[in-house]
């Protein structure tokens, strides 16, 4: 494995990463930084966890150090104000841990656009925010887009929903044809690789003759191969209980492992105030984190998660779409989705950055045996538990029961 130096990033940035610990890059950023730093469109791949942000945010940085203020030179695009503002808080420590001089605004909807457009005539170095708010800014002519040179697509998966597809491609539209452009998502299915393949080629003056069947001039495919990381790093529990005693469950799950810091999910995002209240009424401080709150809300729940003074989050899967926060050491599931995607977003907020998790299952007799074919289907072992003396333990085994053979 190359060290970061090998791969092109400058001393500065070497020193701030070997000084969080990260003597070498993952697997992802050793394959993708480099073609980064070389120019290409790059549509990439990795599983959740394994440092997507930083294998495009290192080489913005080289991009806005070769180019001092005169920007934005660098749009990320993210589908959610909460990833948006983890990135800028990312771009924020990351150069004051390594003393340079890199600044980041962030473009969001829900906050004062004049502030925003204040902020752009400081010519920040990277530019970050949703879709909406960023082209109605160009719109205004408050954002320069003629300065962008690097165009990052974060969760790009999430961003050609139907809801957010028009928006993202007349902003990518607005672009210079010679802008770089780098996508990147945990989940990318060929037609959404697609989707982005035209976008880009629909760029004013861009080629549109494609090298092979599939891609068009420019733009490398990097798909990672699988780590495993739901398989090796995280440890999958489940646990039987009905619905209406899933609460009361979770408490005392809660007191039996006393886990550091831990993410619930609920697919229905009007149940987190209810849990969150009923959690509280049983001496268990917890925070909740849905889509409707807004977002001073939003904020202090996540802030509050990320820094310790809150270790429970109770939140929904839409709130917590690209969630990042660090040393999460438990995932809750009060229910089992319908599809295996979430299953896979849930679990991955635990275990990231090399380090092991636990993602614990609560399900009545229907959903776990869908959690089953999911198992199957996602190539895990999840281990049946109970909550027995303040304990999880391993469920009883009836010796009559083994003894016939069943």
């Amino acid at each position: 494995m190359k060290d970061f130096l090998a791969l092109g990033l400058p001393n500065e940035l070497a020193r701030a990463l070997a000084a969080r610990g990260y003597a070498e890059p993952t697997p992802v950023q050793a394959e993708v930084i480099p073609r980064i730093l070389a120019g290409e469109n790059v549509l990439f791949q990795s599983e959740t966890g394994t440092g997507k942000t930083l294998a495009y945010l290192l080489p913005a940085f080289v991009r806005a150090l070769a180019r001092p203020g005169s920007g934005p030179h660098v749009l990320v695009v993210a589908p959610t104000h909460e990833l948006a503002s983890q990135i800028k808080a990312e771009a924020d420590r990351f150069a004051k841990e390594a003393g340079v001089a890199v600044s980041a605004a962030l473009l969001v909807g829900g906050a004062p656009i004049k502030r925003q457009t204040e902020r752009l005539k400081e010519k920040p170095d990277i530019a970050l925010g949703g879709p909406a708010r960023i082209l109605e800014l160009a719109h205004l002519k408050k954002l320069r887009m003629q300065a962008v040179d690097l165009v990052v697509l974060d969760e790009a998966d999430r961003m050609l929903s139907p809801e957010m597809r028009d928006t993202l491609a007349e902003l990518l539209a607005l672009a210079p044809a010679e802008a770089q452009c780098v996508s990147c998502s945990a989940t990318l299915s060929a037609r959404n690789r697609t989707l982005i393949e035209s976008m880009l080629a629909a760029r004013r003056g861009r080629p549109t003759a494609p090298t092979d069947a599939n891609a068009p001039v420019g733009v490398s495919h990097v798909t990672m191969p699988p780590e495993d990381v739901l398989a090796r790093r995280i440890s999958h529990w489940a646990f039987y209980s009905e619905q209406r005693d899933k609460i009361e469950d979770l408490r005392r799950f809660l007191v039996a492992e006393r886990p550091t810091k831990t993410l619930v999910f609920t697919s229905i995002a009007g149940q987190v105030p209810h849990i969150v209240e009923r959690l509280r009424f049983k001496k268990v401080e917890a925070s909740g984190l849905t889509a409707r709150m807004d977002k001073v809300e939003r904020k202090k729940a996540i802030d509050d998660f990320r820094s310790g003074r809150a270790s429970i989050l109770v939140t929904s899967d839409l709130a917590a779409r690209g969630l990042d926060v660090p040393d999460v050491t438990h995932v809750v599931q009060l229910d089992v989705p319908s599809e295996g995607d979430f299953f896979v977003h849930r679990a991955g907020r635990t275990a990231r950055a090399g380090r092991a998790g636990i993602n614990a299952v609560f399900g009545d007799g229907f959903e776990l045996r869908a959690l089953a074919r999911l198992e199957k289907r996602l190539g895990i072992c999840v281990y049946p538990k109970e909550l027995r003396g303040g304990a999880v333990v391993a469920p009883e085994v009836d010796p009559d029961a083994v003894d016939a053979g069943e």
